[in-house]
């Protein structure tokens, strides 16, 4: 069987003026054309080409030997050349661009953009792109806890967290514990590996180890304490929803470093809010 979006060694099986038609083997009734200018030169009948297949401007089965940048169910950095009515078109290294639908755009993407997207076949057979690639990323990193990564904000959720594409093809999440909307989709970032689990997916975090981010937390705390005149208007016994809608740390997070400005002399605790010294 003759396969949309993968490369395959298919034989000869008959030649015409504008080009060869391929098949699985001699006597295959499915076939597929190869176009005159793409034929290598002395090609003859039985002999075995490696060739893409695709759908042409026709919406025809059509073989290449140009190598595509992407194939079926792969995740791969591609650019937007065009926008249009039905979606963004986006270039894999063919004659005719790669549509991305809109129902597959996670935001509206704009020309010469790049991102993360994956191959696949739509319902009417066509190959089409997807900006939602959680089920095509890979899970066999060569990561270890503790390793720097960067990566690619794919998608946020409350519940879960941001979903990231480490080197655009590994699956990763920051937990939303540890996401404090540090990001945004679509975002490029750095990250440390929290954890790997049995599956191979990483858990991330944009913050560093404890005892290292206390310093630079303290000095944030100590900011916010200024821009707010001096006061900062609730204490380390606020609700941990309050402190991370106002610093965007955990409660915990939070706690270390004010205890770290209050052991430097720099502030005042009170019931419910916290003075600079």
């Amino acid at each position: 069987m003759l396969e949309l979006g993968k490369t395959q060694e298919l034989t000869v099986v008959k030649k015409v003026d504008f080009g060869v038609y391929l098949a699985q083997g001699r006597g295959e009734e499915e076939t597929v054309l190869l176009p005159a200018r793409q034929v290598p030169e002395g090609t003859g009948l039985g002999d075995r080409i490696r060739v893409f297949l695709y759908r042409d401007s026709q919406d025809r089965p059509i073989a290449t030997t140009a190598v595509p940048k992407i194939q079926l169910s792969e995740v791969v950095e591609l650019a937007v050349v065009q926008t249009g009515k039905i979606g963004a078109f986006l270039d894999w290294g063919l004659e005719k661009d790669l549509l991305l639908p809109f129902r597959e755009q996670t935001y509206a993407v704009t020309v010469g953009e790049r991102f993360p997207v994956a191959l696949y076949v739509d319902k009417s057979g066509r190959l089409c792109a997807t900006m939602k690639i959680y089920p095509y990323l890979k899970k066999d990193s060569p990561y270890h806890r503790d390793d720097r990564v960067r990566g690619y904000v794919y998608e946020i959720s409350r519940q879960f967290g941001a979903f990231v594409a480490v080197d655009s093809k590994y699956s990763g999440r920051i937990p939303a514990r540890e996401f404090f909307g540090q990001a945004r989709v679509g975002d490029r970032i750095e990250a440390r590996v929290t954890r790997v689990h049995e599956d191979g997916k990483l858990d991330l975090s944009m913050r560093e180890k404890a005892y290292l981010q206390i310093g630079p937390d303290a000095e944030r705390v100590l900011s916010l304490i200024e821009s707010c005149g001096g006061t900062l208007p609730f204490s380390d016994k606020a609700s941990p929803e309050q402190i991370r809608r106002e610093t965007g740390m955990s409660k915990n997070e939070f706690k270390r470093a004010v205890g770290n400005l209050l052991k430097e002399g720099k502030i005042q605790i009170g019931e419910h809010s916290i003075r600079k010294l």
